[in-house]
């Protein structure tokens, strides 16, 4: 529990300002309201950005102490309060042609009309966004791995890998077919805000690997070489962080665009999302610390494939209407095979290695 006792006092302050929030606008009922929508977006983003926290978690697993320390301060901070609250107003004010100051006092005053003008622009903010997972998600499966979930489908899939630029090409095909589905107004802005999501994306990837020659060489259990070269991505420093920075603010999009089809306050939106932001890093963490990602060899996997449904869903919103419940239980759904896979192999290997069953269990007491 010693990785979830700050979030427990940031949710206790949330919701005192959420109660304070809602007394002041509508007395004891409001209090009430705004108390339980708190909540419920609260448990709304945890359930969707539980797969954010896998994949984190298989990025964050070799970083060191320092740069941990600055996902779990700087990082949460752009979470919460970038991504969460500053973000959104952004958009408005580029997409509506508005100053900063005006769209804010639109957002506490107006909040109507500025969730209005936010969902007025969610096809460009899915194309983006599903884009950019698509990618993640096209990389791992193309990645000849040395596990695989769904062997043979995962290792066929590895085959595309050996052609450059496979993923591109299968994510360029994607957003042309997400752009047929926008209406003529929106295509252009689809085109090229799904343009850009390939564009950041592949940017982190070429900043990386300019880093890589500089970096050394991973070395096996015995100290010898094994000739590859960490990624700068998954050895930590600037290019890792801002990676998994871009990857958060894609998870969240559905998240701040859903929590408007349950209110339209900004400030309570920001308060139960911040909540749901905060457990899901404190869950990264664990999952770190425990060796869980180790432990359970296929939740990456799982998470993989729920970022890849999530991708899908993201460009299929840009014409069609996907409820957040569905998108929610898709992510907790892959998790959950993935952890029952898992259980199933740790079984499956105790009875075929009875000695390293042994051993492992005896380690775990020491």
């Amino acid at each position: 529990m010693r990785h979830f006792y700050l979030d427990f006092i940031f949710t206790a302050i949330a919701l005192a300002v959420a109660a304070w929030w809602g007394y002041s606008h509508s007395g004891i009922s409001g209090m009430l309201s705004t108390l339980s929508i708190t909540a419920i977006l609260a448990v709304m983003e945890i359930s969707l950005s539980f797969d954010n926290a896998v994949v984190n978690a298989s990025v964050l697993k070799r970083w060191d102490a320092f740069w941990k320390m600055i996902f779990l301060t700087v990082g949460i901070l752009i979470a919460v309060f970038g991504m969460r609250l500053v973000f959104p107003i952004v958009i408005v004010a580029v997409t509506a042609d508005l100053g900063m100051m005006e769209v804010i006092r639109l957002a506490l005053n107006n909040p109507t009309e500025y969730s209005a003008k936010l969902l007025a622009h969610h096809a460009e903010i899915s194309a983006f966004g599903g884009i950019f997972l698509l990618l993640v998600f096209l990389n791992f499966v193309f990645d000849d791995k040395d596990v695989h979930w769904f062997h043979w489908l995962e290792s066929r899939l590895a085959k595309f890998g050996k052609v450059d630029a496979m993923s591109v090409f299968i994510a360029l095909i994607v957003l042309m077919i997400a752009v047929s589905f926008a209406n003529e107004a929106q295509a252009a802005a689809v085109l090229i805000a799904g343009v850009w999501g390939i564009l950041v994306y592949l940017g982190v990837q070429v900043i990386s690997g300019l880093l890589e020659g500089d970096l050394e060489e991973e070395l096996d259990e015995d100290g010898n070489s094994t000739g590859e070269v960490t990624s700068a991505i998954l050895r930590g420093g600037i290019i890792g962080f801002l990676y998994l920075e871009v990857l958060d603010a894609s998870f969240s999009f559905d998240g701040v665009i859903g929590a408007f089809a349950i209110t339209n306050d900004v400030i309570v939106i920001m308060l139960g999302l911040a909540i749901g932001a905060m457990f899901v890093r404190s869950m990264t963490i664990f999952l770190v610390d425990k060796g869980t990602l180790d432990e359970f060899i296929y939740l990456e996997h799982g998470a993989h494939y729920a970022i890849g449904a999530l991708a899908v869903i993201m460009l299929l919103s840009v014409k069609f209407h996907v409820p957040e419940l569905i998108t929610g239980l898709i992510g907790i759904a892959f998790i959950g095979l993935a952890l029952w896979g898992s259980l199933k192999y740790r079984k499956a290997e105790a009875l075929a290695n009875p000695d390293s069953e042994t051993q492992l269990k005896t380690k775990q007491l020491d």
